[in-house]
């Protein structure tokens, strides 16, 4: 992924909360990543944050190419919301 993609750009220029972010983790993900993200059908993502980039997270919320995890691209604050969610794993 770019980090010149403008939808890249406009998610690292916020500032994410977590708390937010955790709420939409579990509306979206934890069906498959687990209540505490600690892993169901899709991987454990406790350390995350730690693997991957900002960049890196992003691409793999929003690509679509791991399937079954479908593509997801949330508006730009609550992608940085749930990237701040994932880093506190």
């Amino acid at each position: 992924m770019r980090t010149a993609d403008p939808y890249v750009k406009s998610v690292l220029s916020l500032k994410g909360d977590p708390t937010l972010g955790h709420a939409i983790f579990q509306i979206n993900c934890a069906g498959c990543h687990g209540w505490e993200a600690d892993g169901r059908v899709g991987p454990s993502l406790q350390g995350v944050s730690k693997h991957k980039s900002p960049y890196g997270l992003i691409h793999q919320v929003i690509s679509g190419e791991t399937p079954p995890m479908p593509k997801f691209q949330p508006n730009p604050q609550a992608m940085a919301d749930l990237l701040s969610y994932l880093e506190t794993l």
